[in-house]
């Protein structure tokens, strides 16, 4: 009898006792603002999880809608694909494609490595050998600039030996209270210990429109109370008096999917034969031994079996605006055989109905995968409205506001940078 290697399954069965939550403050001791560096900008980088680009107009959030109005609006952001939590979070702060950075999914195989990503899974979480690019916060602390991070994926682990000078463990037992003064003592601290960049990640939309789906009044009132909660921190940053820019993101969108005739696992995968990862609407298979004829084999045969039910590649043959085949798989990461669902279909191997909600579709043929830009503050253009652009080009903007130089390669330009700083 075959058995399933799911690897995603016991990851999301898998959660901590509120007695294992590590809700202190980590500080990392002995760095200083250099004296140029205490010049510079402060900027405060929003992400709301799920936050789809019309969730401000659709459900009236009105502080959000007045913040935006007094700066820059994207018409909407293209997330990276797979539209996932984790992989985008880190290309909006490496400016990387997720093949690039080599986070690739929220759960993933490396065949290199021989074992498995989750980000349940706090020792993979928490092990910067996982993560590649310079994140902005490296980049800056390389810099002399300190950094923060009210959580940000990436944040919590050492990526090439550096974590911001202020970070917490994710956890969702902090009070959003709490998490506001936490960055007024921040911007309160003395010049040469005082963060320059501080990340902060808001997740309760994410949670209603994966739970009760994008249309629901459930998440109506998640993007209702995050709003408030937005005032609720500019207004006590703005107590600080200090010249604070903003900029409001979200890794992803949401849209309702099809729970009644899911798909499930083809018959045509041997998993003798195959590691298989992912679920929903991007299934990855790894061969364990790599025949190139074996694969050839097995990918006509999945062809066959879909029918036109769901799409199959292989890493060579991926669509090339996807940026995820062989030629942008820098970790070698990506499945040999790759199973693509086209919205509102999803895989699905478990029991239990999956959630109405979701995401991780091609973004560019999926509208409900576009996430939110915004920004305000003294150095961004006010009333400006732009097209729609890729989240690749976030990180540029953020180091021309800080004045970070930077020569590694990412795959982001200062195409909008120049569009919207003043």
């Amino acid at each position: 009898m075959k058995q399933l290697a799911i690897l995603f399954i016991s990851f999301i069965l898998t959660v901590p006792s509120v007695a294992q939550v590590d809700t202190l403050q980590h500080v990392v001791e002995g760095r200083r603002n250099s004296p140029e560096q205490q010049q510079k900008p402060y900027v405060i980088m929003i992400s709301a999880d799920g936050f789809r680009y019309d969730y401000a107009d659709k459900y009236n959030a009105s502080n959000l809608k007045h913040f935006r109005q007094q700066g820059v609006a994207a018409e909407s952001m293209l997330p990276s694909f797979p539209s996932k939590t984790f992989p985008n979070h880190y290309t909006l702060v490496t400016g990387m494609y997720p093949a690039s950075h080599g986070l690739i999914n929220n759960y993933f195989y490396d065949p290199q490595r021989k074992e498995s990503y989750s980000m349940r899974d706090r020792g993979k979480v928490e092990d910067g050998s996982w993560y590649g690019g310079v994140p902005l916060w490296v980049l800056a602390e390389q810099q002399q600039m300190l950094t923060a991070s009210f959580y940000w994926v990436g944040s919590e682990a050492p990526v090439q030996g550096v974590r911001p000078t202020y970070w917490y463990s994710y956890n969702e037992q902090i009070p959003f209270e709490s998490r506001v003064q936490t960055v007024v003592d921040w911007l309160e601290l003395p010049e040469e210990k005082r963060p320059h960049l501080i990340t902060f990640y808001m997740p309760e939309v994410d949670h209603a429109g994966h739970r009760y789906g994008p249309d629901a009044p459930e998440t109506r009132q998640a993007v209702q109370e995050m709003d408030a909660q937005l005032k609720q921190l500019t207004d006590a940053v703005a107590e600080t008096g200090l010249p604070v820019n903003y900029i409001f993101v979200s890794d992803h969108g949401m849209t309702q999917i099809d729970t009644d005739s899911t798909l499930p696992m083809p018959a045509a995968i041997d998993t003798a034969n195959y590691w298989v990862s992912g679920g929903g609407m991007v299934v990855e298979l790894h061969a364990k031994e790599q025949s190139k004829r074996a694969i050839k084999r097995s990918y006509k045969q999945l062809k066959q079996e879909a029918n036109g039910a769901y799409h199959v590649y292989t890493r060579n043959n991926l669509p090339r605006h996807l940026h995820y085949g062989r030629k942008d798989d820098a970790f070698r990461r990506v499945g040999d055989i790759l199973l693509l669902t086209d919205a509102p279909k999803v895989f699905h191997f478990g029991t239990r109905t999956p959630s109405p909600g979701t995401h991780g579709y091609d973004p560019v043929a999926v509208k409900d995968m576009h996430a939110t830009f915004y920004a305000w503050g003294p150095a961004f253009k006010e009333g400006l409205k732009i097209p729609a652009f890729q989240n690749i080009h976030v990180y540029p903007v953020v180091t021309e506001l800080l004045g970070l130089p930077y020569k590694h390669k990412i795959d982001g330009n200062k195409s909008v940078a120049e569009q919207v700083l003043d």
